[in-house]
């Protein structure tokens, strides 16, 4: 079945179940081979791409419908989850719908609630639906072209994660269990777009003492084998809680 009569038959019950004039969009990020990537999805029957997203249940909490839209692209449930922007801005997605009925569910005026997401690369299956032929990961440096209002919202997540840097921790949805100062710091340079000087990271990530340091290393490769670390759970809460204050 296209695209367009897929719409046209899911609109009646859309009407029933949803809020109405009220969406979630969601930008995933996940770390994998040393590059920060987000998850995105083709829909059917058009070349553009898009985000994650979907409508809140009228018996649903907005939290818990942007935790379900992402469990259903994802499979996984450790997410860490920041709201972080409203877009409404006029005619923001109507366009995208220009060839159908008025009436159409989806082509009304909608408010988009924002969040973005950190996950652990590993522990994400992209699933498609019945509007979408692909779901996956692309670098942040090797996006297509979104559509409707979509790379706005991409870039504003972005933005609003380097500025999480000045005031919170960032890895520990991001990384594996065990990871490298190394592995560390590119993920801290990829956000930021841009290189770290090695000594003052080191220093300020051991002075925030959020990291164990383990008895292990990594294996493998032609340099000396680099120390394992891990996130210290209760202090990293702690540092999410009470902030920290840095400039990178």
């Amino acid at each position: 079945m296209d695209f367009k009569r897929i719409l046209e038959e899911k609109s009646k019950e859309s009407w029933e179940i949803y809020l109405p004039n009220l969406s979630i969009d969601c930008v995933v990020f996940g770390f994998h081979d040393a590059t920060l990537k987000v998850l995105i999805l083709k829909m059917k029957d058009n070349v553009l791409w898009g985000l994650p997203g979907g409508y809140i249940l009228k018996d649903e909490a907005i939290n818990d419908a942007a935790i379900r839209i992402l469990k259903e692209r994802t499979g996984a449930d450790d997410i860490y989850l920041q709201q972080f922007r409203v877009f409404g801005n006029l005619n923001r997605s109507e366009g995208f719908f220009k060839d159908f009925s008025d009436d159409l569910w989806h082509k009304q005026r909608f408010v988009s609630i924002g969040y973005y997401a950190l996950v652990d690369f590993s522990k994400v299956t992209p699933k498609v639906d019945f509007l979408s032929t692909n779901c996956e990961w692309r670098s942040i440096e090797d996006l297509p072209e979104l559509m409707m209002d979509h790379r706005f919202i991409f870039d504003k997540a972005l933005i609003t994660l380097r500025k999480q840097l000045v005031h919170k921790p960032i890895g520990y949805n991001l990384l594996p269990e065990k990871f490298t100062m190394p592995e560390l710091q590119k993920l801290y340079e990829k956000i930021l777009g841009k290189k770290l000087n090695r000594g003052n990271f080191y220093r300020k990530m051991l002075r925030y003492d959020i990291l164990n340091k383990l008895d292990e290393t990594r294996k493998g490769g032609a340099h000396k084998a680099p120390d394992l670390y891990s996130f210290n759970l209760k202090k990293y809460q702690e540092a999410l809680k009470n902030g920290l204050n840095e400039i990178w």
